[in-house]
C-alpha cells in the first residue's frame, strides 16, 4: 500500500515538473524532479530533464544529470545527443560537444530540416570557443560577491562618475530588497517563472565590498520589467529599458528633491512596436545608440544610432552597417570616451556561444566601423557575456556573465587587464648573508597566458640591488647567473597587480665565490675596443696572447668573457655590442687552442663602468673586455701555474710587464693538451717556483721563477738548447 502510494506521489512530481519543463519555467520544474530523483535515483526521465533544466543555473549539475540519465537509458530522448553537445560545450569540453553535435545532425533525416542549421552554427561555436579558449588575454576576472549577485540573473551594470555607486539590474526576489517588497507575490512572476527584472542600486564600501542593495526608486519599477541602460548628464539623467509593446527605452531625470521622476518614453524614430533593448547617449548628448528589432525580418535586434535634431528631439534611426549587425541578435552598444571604441554584445560574428562582447574602431576617414574583434577569453565564454562598461577611469570595465563559478544565473564581474610589476631586491651571498653581490645577472623566465615566453632581465649594481618590471601574476623560473655561469635556478611566485605602480621585494641568496682579487684575475688583463667597434685591436691580440698562455697552463680554469660598452648608445643597443666584443674574444681564444667549453661570455652593456662616462679617456676605459675565473661556491681555486715558456734557438734577455701572482706552496703535475708533461714545485716561502716539462717529442724545459725574476732553460726535439731570462717592470 505504501509503496503504490509512492509511485503515486512519484508519478504526480514527475507530471507536475514536466508540466513546468514544457512552459519553459526550467527553475519551478526542478524540486519536482529532485524529488521523484531522491525516491527514484535512477529515474532516466527526471534526471534528463532536470539536466536540461538546470542548464541556465548550473552547467557542471546540469552535465552530470544528462550523462546518467543517456548512460540508464541510451535513447531517454531523441534528441540527447544534442543536450549532450549543450552541456560539453558550456562546460569547455568542445571537441566533445562537436562529436555530440555531429552525432545528433546524424538522426536528423529530412535534408531541408531547419535544426541542421542550428546544429552547424553550434558547431562552428564550438570551433571558435577553442581557438579563443587556448589563446587567452592576459586579463583578470572578479566576481562582485554574494551581496551583488544572488541565485538569478543579474545584468545590466551603471557605473557613476565617482565610480561610488552601482546601479544594476536584478531577477532576484524583490521579498528579499528593501524598496521591492510591495511586488513581491505571484504578479511578480513573469512567464518564464521568474521575478520580473528590477533596477536597484549599491554604493561602494571599499574596492571590494559593496552595500546591501535597495530599489533605486519607486518610480523606475513598474510591474513588468525594468532595466537600466547609463548614467549620463552629470548622473542625473538614467536611460533605462521598460517593457512596453515588446519593449521600448525612456529616460528619467532627477527631481529637485534628488528623487528620480517617472520615466518618460523616446519618441518613435527610436522606439516601435518591436523591441528596443538596450540604448547609449555619447556624452556630448547628440547621439543615441541602441538596439532594436524593428528593421529585421525575424526581429532579431541590430544596432542602429540617431543624432538629436535642431529641435531637442531624435532624428531618424540609421544602420551602424553589415560590418557591425549580423543575422543574430546584437545588442548592448556602448562607446569609449573618445568615441573611437564600439563596445557591443553580439551573438553573431566569431561568438564562442551565447552573446560574446566585441570591439568595433571608428575609422574618421572612411567613415565606418572596422570589422568587430571578439574581446576573446576570457571576457567571453561560451555562454552569455554582455552588458560591456568601462569604469571612469577606464582602468577596467564591468560586464555581465553567465560563466562557471557563479552564484547562479548571470553575475556582474569586473574585468581589468594584469599589469606589469616592480620587482626589486638585493643579491646576498648564502655564506654570507650580509654580503651583497655585484654582477649577478637575473632572468625572469615565464609565459603570457598564451604561453607566449616572456623574460626580463636586470644585473645587480655595486650595492647588490636590482630591479624589474614584470608581468605579475604568474610563478617565474628565475635564472641567477655570474660571470656568464648559471649559478642556480629559483622559482618565484608573483601576484597579481591590475595597475603599474604596484612593488614587491625579493632577495635572493646565492652560492658564489669572488674571484676577482686572486693571481688569475691579476694576470688576464682586459682589452680595449674603438667606439661602437668590436674587432680586437693589435695591442689586444697580445694582451690576448698572455691569456691564451695562462689557460694553457692552468687546464682546469675556466674563465668568463664580459664585454662591456660606453653610454653613447642606447642600453638595448649596448647589450648587443657588448655580447659582440666578448664573442670576439672567445673566438679568438678558442682559434689559439683554448677549449670552447672553458670559455663563457657575458654582456653588460653599459651596466658596468670602472669610471665615470664624462670624458673620452674614461670612456675609453669603459669599452672593454674583461676575463674572470669562474667558480662556484664548494669549488677551489686551482694552484696559478706559471706560463710555460716557448722555446726558441737564440739566447734573449727581455723585459715583460708580468706580476705573477704569489702561488700556494706544494707540488703538482699536469698533462696538457698536447701531451705536454709539466711538474711544479712551489716552496714553503711561496717566493721561489720551480716549473718542468717535457713534450711528446722530447723537447724540454725548467724554469725557476723568484723575486720577480724569472730564469728558463729548453731544448728543442732537435737538440737545440735556448736561454730566457725575464724581470717584472
Amino acid at each position: 500500500m505504501a509503496t503504490s502510494a509512492q509511485a503515486q506521489s512519484t508519478r504526480k512530481d514527475l507530471q507536475t515538473g514536466n508540466k513546468l519543463f514544457n512552459q519553459e519555467n526550467y527553475r519551478a520544474s526542478i524540486p519536482y524532479y529532485e524529488r521523484v530523483i531522491a525516491k527514484d535515483p535512477n529515474n532516466a526521465q527526471a534526471l534528463f530533464r532536470a539536466g536540461v533544466a538546470y542548464l541556465s543555473f548550473d552547467k557542471e549539475k546540469a552535465s552530470d544529470y544528462i550523462y546518467k540519465a543517456q548512460k540508464l537509458k541510451p535513447k531517454v530522448s531523441k534528441d540527447v545527443e544534442y543536450w549532450l553537445g549543450r552541456v560539453d560545450h558550456l562546460n569547455y569540453n568542445f571537441d566533445e560537444a562537436i562529436t555530440h553535435y555531429q552525432a545528433y545532425n546524424a538522426t536528423l533525416k529530412k535534408r531541408n530540416d531547419t535544426r541542421r542549421e542550428e546544429v552547424a552554427q553550434l558547431i562552428q561555436h564550438s570551433k571558435n570557443a577553442k581557438v579563443l579558449f587556448n589563446s587567452p588575454k592576459d586579463i583578470f576576472v572578479k566576481n562582485l560577491g554574494p551581496t551583488v549577485n544572488t541565485q538569478y540573473a543579474e545584468h545590466s551594470p551603471v557605473i557613476s562618475s565617482d565610480d561610488k555607486v552601482l546601479i544594476y539590474t536584478t531577477r532576484a526576489n524583490p521579498a528579499d530588497i528593501p524598496g521591492l517588497q510591495q511586488r513581491a507575490g505571484k504578479k511578480d512572476i513573469a512567464a518564464d517563472g521568474e521575478y520580473y527584472e528590477g533596477i536597484v542600486e549599491t554604493h561602494r564600501i571599499d574596492a571590494d565590498n559593496w552595500e546591501k542593495p535597495r530599489s533605486l526608486a519607486s518610480a523606475l519599477n513598474s510591474k513588468g520589467h525594468d532595466a537600466s541602460n547609463q548614467l549620463f548628464d552629470n548622473d542625473t539623467k538614467l536611460l533605462m529599458y521598460r517593457d512596453d509593446e515588446d519593449g521600448d527605452v525612456f529616460v528619467s531625470s532627477k527631481t529637485q528633491g534628488g528623487d528620480w521622476g517617472q520615466p518618460t518614453k523616446l519618441n518613435s524614430n527610436v522606439n516601435s512596436k518591436a523591441r528596443e533593448g538596450d540604448a547609449y547617449i555619447t556624452p556630448d548628448g547628440l547621439t543615441l545608440y541602441f538596439s532594436t528589432g524593428k528593421y529585421s525580418e525575424d526581429n532579431n535586434l541590430d544596432l542602429y544610432y540617431s543624432t538629436r535634431t535642431a529641435g531637442g528631439d531624435w532624428g531618424p534611426a540609421k544602420s551602424l552597417g553589415g560590418a557591425i549587425n549580423t543575422k543574430e541578435d546584437d545588442d548592448s552598444p556602448y562607446l569609449s570616451r573618445d568615441g573611437k571604441t564600439l563596445y557591443f554584445a553580439s551573438r553573431g560574428h566569431n561568438t564562442m556561444g551565447g552573446y560574446d562582447i566585441f570591439q568595433s574602431k571608428y575609422d574618421s576617414i572612411g567613415h565606418k566601423w572596422s570589422r568587430p574583434e571578439n574581446m576573446g577569453y576570457p571576457v567571453n565564454t561560451p555562454d552569455d557575456d554582455s552588458y560591456y562598461r568601462l569604469a571612469p577611469d577606464g582602468t577596467y570595465a564591468y560586464l555581465s556573465s553567465y560563466r562557471i563559478g557563479g552564484y547562479g544565473e548571470k553575475d556582474i564581474y569586473t574585468i581589468s587587464y594584469i599589469k606589469n610589476i616592480t620587482i626589486k631586491g638585493t643579491v646576498f651571498s648564502k655564506r654570507d648573508s650580509t654580503q651583497a653581490i655585484p654582477g649577478v645577472e637575473l632572468v625572469f623566465n615565464g609565459t603570457q597566458a598564451d604561453k607566449t615566453a616572456i623574460s626580463f632581465r636586470d644585473i645587480s649594481k655595486e650595492d647588490g640591488t636590482y630591479q624589474v618590471k614584470a608581468l605579475s601574476a604568474r610563478t617565474y623560473q628565475v635564472a641567477v647567473n655570474k660571470d656568464g655561469r648559471n649559478i642556480e635556478t629559483q622559482e618565484f611566485a608573483v601576484p597579481i597587480s591590475t595597475n603599474d605602480s604596484t612593488s614587491i621585494t625579493k632577495n635572493f641568496y646565492v652560492d658564489y665565490i669572488d674571484t676577482t682579487n686572486t693571481g688569475f684575475a691579476r694576470g688576464m688583463r682586459p682589452i680595449y675596443f674603438d667606439t661602437d667597434k668590436y674587432k680586437l685591436r693589435a695591442e689586444s691580440i697580445k694582451t690576448l696572447n698572455a691569456t691564451t698562455a695562462i689557460l694553457k697552463a692552468n687546464t682546469g680554469v675556466n674563465i668568463s668573457i664580459e664585454g662591456n660598452c660606453d653610454s653613447r648608445n642606447t642600453d638595448e643597443y649596448n647589450m648587443v655590442l657588448g655580447q659582440n666584443r666578448a664573442d670576439a674574444a672567445k673566438n679568438y681564444l678558442v682559434k689559439q687552442g683554448i677549449a670552447s667549453a672553458r670559455l663563457t661570455t657575458v654582456s653588460y652593456g653599459e651596466r658596468k663602468p670602472v669610471a665615470p662616462n664624462d670624458s673620452p679617456e674614461n670612456m675609453q676605459l669603459n669599452r672593454r673586455d674583461d676575463f674572470k675565473v669562474v667558480l662556484k661556491e664548494g669549488e677551489k681555486m686551482p694552484v696559478m701555474q706559471p706560463t710555460a715558456p716557448a722555446t726558441t734557438t737564440t739566447t734573449t734577455v727581455i723585459a715583460v710587464p708580468v706580476r705573477p701572482a704569489r702561488p700556494l706552496p706544494g707540488k703538482s703535475k699536469v698533462k696538457m693538451a698536447d701531451g705536454t708533461k709539466v711538474k711544479t714545485k712551489v716552496d714553503e716561502d711561496s717566493d721561489k717556483v720551480k716549473v718542468k716539462t717535457k713534450g711528446a717529442a722530447g723537447e724540454k724545459s725548467k724554469t725557476v721563477a723568484k723575486d720577480g725574476e724569472l730564469d728558463s732553460k729548453a731544448k728543442d726535439a732537435s737538440g737545440e738548447k735556448a736561454k730566457v731570462k725575464a724581470k717584472a717592470e
